[in-house]
Parts: structure tokens; C-alpha cells; sequence
């Protein structure tokens, strides 16, 4: 099937995602992709054939509208580098290609792999940015299937100096480690970490004081926002980089593109979104996006009767445009331009 491209289109300038693995051993008690599948099993996902593809310029229907090299998003469901990895080793074909390539991609993990020399040797020769999604050791008992903290930050320390880029996620963020997060920016910055992104955790059950945004139960921005701003200010002090993963908070971050790929060449994401609409940054949509069937990615937007023949006649272009007029109400709230 190739590199997918679903509901994140709409938010995000990275979103196309390829996966190695369906499932996950990390065991994350807070894990978003649970709430839509079972992960416990663990299987091969996407194959090196089919990430080939991609980067020679095939297209999905999910993927038509995009007729540049846009940056992949690796790991975006699940971990390419879980422990299943060592044995099956299909993110280590899938990196021989994408070092071979140099083609541009930004990768999130948690585990050891990555760091372990022949990884390492081939992360060197990519053309990429190193996530490591890493909050502080209070979360360790969240997260019962990964190195702890500490063990995160000498694998930062590992990858800082070999690759263009290493980008700490402090996500999901709760307000209670607060301080924690604060004790641990200068560390970071010595680790050679050139940025963080900072998302709030997003919860589906009801709880006391959250404000709901459409499916999930969120933090309210009077709580969020003097939280990003001392970690923001922390982090320029240190000379890293801030990004707010946070929708309704993006505009606080050093880039409207969260994953931290700004000014990096060959990184060209897309702009034409309902996030970068609806904040003022007037983007253009390419060509390409408005020729007729290129909106295939908005099927997972609209699950109703009928929606195929309509997707097929429209245009990615359209399909946006009609996306926003059609809940500007509630996409004003997502984006937190009305709370």
C-alpha cells in the first residue's frame, strides 16, 4: 500500500506517514493508536518495496496531491525501532534505502535501537531528523516497555553529534511534572538537542476542569499556555528551539511546522492546510492539488455513504475549502482561535 496520508492532513505539514511495524511493545498506558486498534500483536507493516515507491514519485490515492518530495513521516503509528526490530530488521532495510536515497524524513522513537552503531552508521548518511519522545523519569511507570529517561538521554547524547538534527517530544505533557520538565531543558541543551515540541495530553474520558475538543478531553489553554511560555523562554535561555505540538497553541512555537525541520534543505512540507489557513499564513495550494481526484486522503475525514464517487470528482483544493466552510465553527475551537 505504500506511505499513507489520513486525517492529519488537515493539521499538520507532515502528513504523510510510513510505518514498519503495526503494533507495539512499548506498552505506553497513555498510547493514542491503542484507543483505534489492538497493538498488542506485533506484525510487519509497510515493506522497503513499498517506501521505494514512494520516494521514486508513485503516488496512492491517499498521497495524489502531493507531487514533491514532501518529508515522510516515520513511526507515526508505531515504533520502528521496538525491540521486535533486532530480529525482523525491517526498519534497517527500510533506512539502507533511505540513506542510500538521501530522501528527507523525520522519524519518532523511543528505543534503543537507534542508537546501537549500525543504526547509527546509516543515520549518519540520511537525510533526516531524529525524534525521541521523552517527558521525564516520572513517566517511566507510564511506559513500562521503554528505556527509562535517563537511558533516553544518553541515547540523545548518542545521536546529537551523528545526525542533522535530534528534536525531544515532551508529549504527552501534564502540568503536574512541571517542574521536572523545567530541571531538565538545560540537560537537554547539553545533550545537543536542537529543539522540543510540547503537546498537552489529550484524554477520552471525562475528567473535572478539561475542555472538550472534539473527540478529546484537553486541557484548558489558561492552564497550557503560561506552562509553554516559561518552557518556551527556558528553552531559548539554553539556545534550543521551541515547538508547540499543541493545535491550539501552534503559533506560540519558533515554527509553524512542529517537527522541527525549519530551514533544514530539501524539507519542504505542505502548507496548504486548514491550520496554516486559519491562522493568517495564506498559503497557496500547488497545482497539482487542484486537479480532480487528488483528494483521495479526505475518504478518512467522511465516512459516510457515497463519499467515493464524491471524493473522485473533486479536487484536493476543493475537498480543503469545503472541509473549512463547512466546520469553520469547529475548527476555529481545535485550532484554539475561540476558547
Amino acid at each position: 500500500m505504500g506511505c499513507k496520508c489520513g486525517t492529519q492532513v488537515i493539521l499538520c505539514n507532515l502528513p504523510v506517514r510510513f510505518d514498519t511495524y503495526k503494533g507495539c511493545s512499548h506498552g505506553c498506558k497513555y498510547c493514542f493508536a491503542q484507543k483505534k486498534q489492538n497493538i498488542a500483536k506485533i506484525q510487519r507493516d509497510e515493506t522497503v518495496e513499498a517506501l521505494r515507491s514512494f520516494i521514486e514519485g508513485k503516488r496512492g490515492r491517499e498521497t495524489a496531491w502531493c507531487d514533491w518530495n514532501i518529508p515522510i513521516h516515520w513511526g507515526g503509528m508505531s515504533d520502528p525501532f521496538q525491540p521486535i526490530e533486532k530480529n525482523i530488521r525491517a526498519s534497517y532495510e527500510c533506512l539502507k534505502l533511505l540513506a542510500e536515497t538521501k530522501y528527507p524524513f523525520v522519524v519518532s522513537t523511543k528505543g534503543k535501537l537507534v542508537a546501537e552503531p549500525e543504526y547509527l552508521e546509516l543515520l549518519e548518511k540520511c537525510n533526516c531528523v531524529v525524534q525521541v519522545s521523552m517527558v521525564c523519569s516520572k513517566y517511566d511507570q507510564l511506559e513500562p516497555g521503554t528505556p527509562s529517561y535517563e537511558e533516553r538521554l544518553k541515547i540523545v547524547e548518542t545521536l546529537a553529534p551523528r545526525v542533522q538534527r535530534v528534536i525531544v517530544r515532551i508529549q504527552p505533557y501534564m502540568p503536574e511534572v512541571f517542574r521536572d520538565v523545567m530541571k531538565n531543558i538545560p540537560r537537554l541543551a547539553a545533550a545537543g538537542v536542537y529543539g522540543v515540541v510540547v503537546e498537552g495530553m489529550k484524554f477520552y474520558k471525562a475528567k473535572k476542569g478539561m475542555v472538550k475538543i472534539g473527540g478529546d478531553n484537553c486541557y484548558p489553554l489558561n492552564v497550557l499556555r503560561p506552562h509553554f511560555e516559561a518552557i518556551r523562554a527556558e528553552c531559548h535561555r539554553h539556545g534550543m528551539k521551541f515547538y508547540a505540538g499543541e493545535n491550539r497553541l501552534r503559533t506560540m512555537g519558533d515554527a509553524m511546522c512542529c517537527c522541527g525541520i525549519d530551514g533544514l534543505e530539501g524539507f519542504k512540507g505542505n502548507e496548504y492546510n486548514l491550520c496554516m489557513l486559519l491562522n493568517g499564513k495564506n498559503p497557496e495550494p500547488t497545482e497539482n492539488m487542484k486537479q480532480i481526484g487528488t483528494g483521495g486522503c479526505f475518504q478518512s475525514l467522511n465516512q459516510v455513504a457515497g463519499i467515493n464517487k464524491k471524493i473522485n470528482n473533486q479536487s484536493f483544493y476543493g475537498l480543503m475549502q469545503e472541509e473549512l466552510a463547512g466546520k469553520t465553527d469547529y475548527y476555529k475551537r481545535l485550532f484554539g482561535l475561540e476558547e
